[in-house]
């Protein structure tokens, strides 16, 4: 049963579905995939925009008032109806967990069911509960590669397509990806110290002081370099290069350090998903094997000030000790030859109206493999701006989404 709430500015109905874990086998196992329908008060009727969120594994944001957030719901309401999503696994949905109680192979197979291809197939299995004929998406990040997909598979379902830093490259080997975003890192590196150049003789002290031991994380962990190191991933948002001189002005021996390093940190027990099936979002018909390992430059490995972004190793599963239960199926994943997300041939023939914002200097997403898919696809009108980090839609929604709204109707 639907519960409603009505806030100021907006009504809030909770929707709970129960779709197949496989939807290979619509009579076996079922889990709960929770969603939030947003509408402005007058509005219930207005037709649906899905919000996907980014991840893998992340929660869709929860909507709050004075000031309206997301900001861009302000630009969305008087158009749409808004569904926020928690894709399978995360917010309200059933959860993930460290799955105990199953064989490794067994939690590979499970988690295996948690990508873009099975959260586009709970889409469609809402829409067809919710007796929609054709709804709209907005893909932000990873939302952005589900939106591909839906693209791939059933553009009949989609009235228009807004994706926000969140083009995937289609066909590319995942090694050509996570070559891509370590030059962008290195790149963002030097932009750092330039304008911290004091920062990396701490770092250098620092990362002394962790292959010491001498730091642990609130929750037991000890911290290491190499696990210090992914701090990076502030790097490519619009504050991070400040949030992360920031932590760095603390005293390494504080509590407030060890709270905040463990805040920031982008991987950990309470999402597995984002550090179990990472690669595999960029894995369009291959196999990973530790992708973002193996194409590690010699001289990340020799600079010990040089941060990581978005990357995934296989040692993460000894360092966080609440991935640990996960590792052996981490490791069968990695093998896993996966299937293709997207169809070229099917993007070519698309006629769905569709946008992008794709970030110029994205450390997450590639500009280039981004533009190479944009221009696949011959409804969409790409805007490539400068202006914002891979956050942009956090940053500033209400001028991106109206951008982009533009944009996909012709009219800018």
């Amino acid at each position: 049963m639907a519960l409603t709430h009505h806030v100021p500015g907006m009504v809030l109905t909770e929707l709970e579905f129960h779709v197949p874990l496989d939807h290979a086998d619509p009579d076996g196992e079922r889990i709960a995939v929770f969603a939030r329908e947003v509408a402005a008060p007058d509005g219930r009727d207005r037709p649906y925009l899905v919000y996907l969120q980014g991840g893998p594994g992340q929660e869709a944001p929860r909507p709050t008032v004075a000031p309206t957030a997301p900001g861009w719901l302000g630009r969305a309401l008087p158009e749409y109806r808004v569904l926020l999503l928690d894709q399978r696994g995360t917010g309200l949905s059933t959860p993930v967990g460290t799955l105990p109680g199953m064989s490794p192979r067994q939690q590979a197979a499970h988690l295996a069911r948690f990508r873009a291809d099975a959260i586009v197939q709970d889409a469609e299995w809402i829409r067809a509960d919710l007796d929609v004929d054709r709804w709209s998406l907005l893909g932000q990040s990873f939302g952005g590669f589900c939106a591909l997909h839906y693209l791939s598979v059933a553009p009949e379902a989609l009235r228009e397509v807004y994706f926000t830093g969140g083009l995937p490259p289609v066909g590319r080997h995942p090694d050509e990806v996570y070559a891509a975003t370590y030059r962008v890192m290195r790149e963002r590196n030097a932009r750092y110290y330039r304008r911290y150049p004091g920062d990396r003789a701490r770092v250098r002290s620092l990362t002394e002081r962790l292959d010491a031991g001498e730091v642990v994380l609130p929750d037991g962990d000890r911290l290491t370099a190499r696990r210090f190191r992914q701090l990076g991933h502030l790097l490519g948002t619009g504050d991070g290069a400040e949030r992360l001189h920031h932590l760095l002005e603390r005293d390494p021996s504080s509590a407030a350090f060890q709270h905040d390093v463990a805040a920031a940190m982008p991987f950990s027990g309470r999402n597995p998903l984002y550090a179990v099936v990472h690669e595999s979002s960029y894995a369009d018909g291959h196999a990973t094997r530790w992708s973002a390992e193996r194409t590690l430059p010699a001289g990340y490995a020799a600079d010990t000030t040089l941060f990581t972004g978005e990357h995934v190793y296989p040692w993460m599963f000894e360092d966080y000790r609440e991935l640990a239960p996960l590792r052996e199926a981490a490791d069968l994943l990695a093998e896993h030859e996966w299937p293709r997300l997207y169809d070229p041939d099917r993007l070519r023939d698309c006629d769905v109206p569709c946008a992008a914002a794709i970030y110029a200097d994205d450390a997450y997403v590639d500009r280039a493999f981004s533009e190479e898919t944009a221009a696949l696809i011959p409804t969409m009108r790409p805007w490539l701006t400068n202006e914002y980090e891979h956050n942009g839609l956090r940053a500033d929604g209400a001028r991106i989404l109206d951008r982009l709204i533009a944009l996909a109707r012709g009219h800018a």
